[in-house]
């Protein structure tokens, strides 16, 4: 079981931002801008490409939904996507927001936000959710 699964599942805590019967998105606790959220499938699958059709093209529809509550919560210029896949052995999505390209190299120091900020932003995103 992976640590997505496990967190899918309630074993390891999590910021969740929106979750449906197929998907999950939860902020990544290592981000590098605020905001920056992780988009998952629930079946685990180690690489994006090999979800069936149905599951990416939902993935993909579900990521959407949840880039434009980040946009409208968080002050940016565009929501990046980023999809590596090397850190995790589960498909997953980056949404981060952005001012500016270099807001998306992953060489950058991640932010350190405390729990309580953490909470903050995730309710700011779940309240555009609505």
């Amino acid at each position: 079981m992976t640590i997505f699964s496990k967190i899918v599942t309630g074993e390891i805590p999590c910021y969740k931002i929106a979750e449906d019967e197929r998907y999950f998105a939860f902020l990544d606790i290592n981000p590098m801008t605020k905001g920056h959220t992780l988009v998952i499938p629930k079946v685990e699958e180690d690489y994006i490409f090999n979800l069936d059709d149905a599951t990416f093209s939902g993935l993909t529809l579900f990521a959407k939904k949840v880039a434009a509550a980040i946009e409208k919560a968080m002050p940016c210029k565009r929501i990046g996507v980023a999809v590596i896949g090397l850190e995790v052995p589960h498909a997953h999505i980056h949404l981060i927001p952005i001012n500016q390209e270099s807001d998306m190299n992953f060489k950058n120091p991640k932010l350190q936000l405390s729990s309580e900020e953490m909470t903050a932003i995730t309710a700011k995103i779940q309240a555009e959710l609505l």
